[in-house]
């Protein structure tokens, strides 16, 4: 009895194709969030984060791409793989920026410090790896 119950909510959630859809909008609605607020915001904090590094502050025009064009191929399921691997790079970037030095850190509330970032960082991964689904405005599929 527990087998044929456990079978048929195995049939009834088996469909990857909206799970692949539901984790490009979770991953890529998220981070445009935080794309919007750099657009809005402008980016000369990263900008003076990259040159107290002794990097060219120009390169903070970069993020952009990571956190603003790249989650809106994901959501839109075009050129999904080598968006979902910018993605993952710039969460890269943003750790040896921003978090390195918390990566043995946890916060006040016992969550990791660099949770966030992981989290981007793994799900780009996990959608570079699963690709777009069905559910994609990239109709052909190399464009997915």
């Amino acid at each position: 009895m527990i087998t044929t119950l456990l079978n048929t909510v195995n049939r009834m959630l088996s469909h990857e194709d909206f799970g692949k859809l539901l984790l490009r909008l979770a991953v890529g609605g998220l981070m445009l969030f935080h794309g919007l607020h750099k657009l809005i915001g402008g980016v000369d904090g990263i900008s003076a984060m990259l040159v107290a590094k002794g990097l060219p502050g120009f390169i903070a025009y970069g993020v952009l791409v990571g956190e603003v064009v790249a989650p809106i191929l994901l959501i839109l399921g075009i050129l999904t793989r080598p968006a979902a691997l910018v993605l993952a790079f710039t969460m890269i970037v943003a750790w040896l920026m921003v978090g390195l030095g918390e990566t043995a850190a946890l916060e006040k509330t016992g969550a990791w410090a660099i949770e966030s970032l992981v989290y981007f960082f793994v799900a780009a991964l996990a959608i570079a790896f699963m690709g777009a689904g069905k559910y994609a405005l990239g109709g052909h599929s190399a464009w997915r």
